[in-house]
């Protein structure tokens, strides 16, 4: 078990909980459209374990058009996971960053990933949580498994055959005790050239007998991350968060990130609270994004384009990160 700990610490997209009994969640987030755009499911595999031990594995899965979503329970023991690789499978499920393959009542079928863009992991900040991976006592903790990515192959959902063939995917998870106590997250790769995807959280973060706002930020450009990170320098220049509009302003030393948001209709989702899952965050599949990227001593545009198909969530108490 201790081996398997210490390959995880550096590799986040692999299974964290050895050892774990109580007050822990662990979760992973398959985001999955078909070519057409005509589906957008997020699947969401995970375990939670609460307060008194009482430990179970689940699969969640939210039909971003239909604004639904669906909750699979199942026994703890039917959560298996690789200790050498990210792989993790519950009874007939099986999710790893190659690949999906369900067996759900109103899901099932296989969707295989390819070209994958991974977040860095140097053995000194292993994924995008950085420095901070190596923080015992964080309260939640998160890991991209790819960016963007093509997909192939089909699902059988709710009765009729959908073909994910030349769909695009991202994979992110987090893990710990519970959800920030507010926080807005946003992702999408669906912008009007391939090759490009934006990923954004700003969150408020216990830390020891205080807290203090965190944001970790990408923006993959034809083959390019661009990092916005609490802990690289970055600077959070704005958060405003309404019921139709979210606006984030990320900077760094040369670069500066606007992203304007115009929120959809959200869809209620099971979300972790010391581990047990009885909380409730909203998440909307179809919002759309305007972006700006700007460098930081001229001002110059670098980069302008709007984007669909935005994952957002706003919960909690966002107005204690309310910002410029």
């Amino acid at each position: 078990m201790l081996k398997n700990k210490i390959r995880s610490l550096f590799n986040p997209e692999n299974f964290q909980g050895w050892g774990k009994k109580r007050n822990y969640f662990e979760g992973w987030y398959f985001k999955v459209l078909n070519r057409e755009e005509t589906t957008a499911l997020a699947i969401i595999p995970g375990v939670a374990m609460d307060k008194n031990g009482s430990r179970h594995a689940f699969i969640q899965v939210l039909d971003g058009r239909k604004k639904t979503a669906e909750y699979h329970k199942f026994e703890y023991d039917s959560f298996i996971a690789s200790g050498n690789r990210f792989h993790v499978s519950i009874e007939n499920n099986h999710f790893s960053e190659d690949s999906i393959t369900l067996d759900l009542p109103e899901i099932k079928g296989k969707l295989c990933f390819s070209g994958n863009v991974p977040w860095p992991k140097p053995w000194y900040s292993p994924g995008i949580m950085g420095p901070y991976s190596f923080v015992p006592f964080m309260e939640c903790y998160h890991g991209i498994v790819s960016m963007d990515h093509s997909i192939t192959g089909k699902l059988e959902f709710n009765g009729a055959p959908v073909d994910f063939g030349g769909g695009r995917g991202y994979i992110e998870k987090d893990w710990g005790s519970s959800f920030p106590e507010g926080y807005i997250w946003l992702q999408t790769n669906h912008f009007d050239e391939p090759g490009i995807s934006v990923k954004a959280s700003v969150a408020k973060i216990p830390w020891l007998r205080s807290s203090f706002v965190g944001f970790i930020s990408g923006f993959w450009l034809k083959d390019k991350l661009i990092k916005f990170t609490t802990y690289n320098g970055s600077e959070l220049k704005k958060v405003k968060a309404g019921k139709e509009k979210v606006e984030i302003t990320l900077g760094n030393k040369s670069y500066l990130l606007d992203i304007i948001v115009e929120r959809d209709t959200a869809t209620s989702l099971a979300s972790p609270l010391k581990g047990d899952m009885g909380g409730r965050i909203e998440e909307s599949m179809l919002s759309k994004l305007e972006i700006n990227l700007a460098d930081a001593k001229s001002g110059k545009s670098l980069y302008q384009g709007r984007a669909r198909n935005a994952a957002v969530e706003v919960a909690g108490r966002v107005e204690e990160i309310v910002t410029g």
